[in-house]
C-alpha cells in the first residue's frame, strides 16, 4: 500500500516539509507557506520580482531573515537594502513596507502572537518552491 501525503496550509503534527504546506496569498502576488504553533507563526514568504508589500502594521511582533534575492525594507523611519542574510525586527504596531528587487525574494518570518488574521486567506495556486534550490 502506498503512502499518500496530505497537503496542508499549516500542520498539527510536530514535523513536516515546506513543500507539503499549501501557499497562501498574503498580498496580491506575495505568497506564504505557513506553520503555526500555539503562540507563534512561522512563514516562508515568496515575493515576486519588483513585488510590493504595501505599508501596513499589526499587533504581532515580527522578525525575519532574507534567504534569497533582495529587498528594500522600511521599518518606521529606517530604510535599508537587504540581501541574503539580512535580518529585521518589527515591534508591535510599527508601520513597515517592503519592495523586492528585480529577482524577487524569499524570506522566513516569525510572528508572535500567531497571525490569526491569516486564517481566512485564500490559497494561492500551487507552484514550485523557489527556495531551497533543487539540484
Amino acid at each position: 500500500m502506498s503512502e499518500q501525503k496530505t497537503r496542508e496550509t499549516t500542520t498539527a503534527g510536530a514535523l513536516t516539509e515546506l513543500a507539503d504546506l499549501r501557499p497562501l496569498r498574503i498580498w496580491q502576488d506575495v505568497t506564504a507557506r505557513v506553520l503555526q504553533s500555539e503562540r507563534i507563526t512561522m512563514a516562508v514568504v515568496e515575493i515576486p520580482p519588483d513585488g510590493l508589500v504595501p505599508a501596513h502594521q499589526h499587533g504581532n511582533e515580527q522578525v525575519g531573515l532574507c534567504l534569497a534575492g533582495s529587498l528594500t525594507f522600511t521599518v518606521g523611519e529606517e530604510t535599508r537594502d537587504l540581501g541574503p542574510g539580512g535580518m529585521w525586527r518589527i515591534l508591535s504596531n510599527v508601520p513597515h513596507v517592503v519592495k523586492s528587487g528585480p529577482r524577487g525574494a524569499v524570506v522566513v518570518e516569525v510572528f508572535s502572537p500567531v497571525r490569526s488574521d491569516w486564517a481566512g486567506l485564500e490559497e494561492a495556486p500551487d507552484a514550485s518552491l523557489t527556495w531551497p534550490a533543487t539540484t
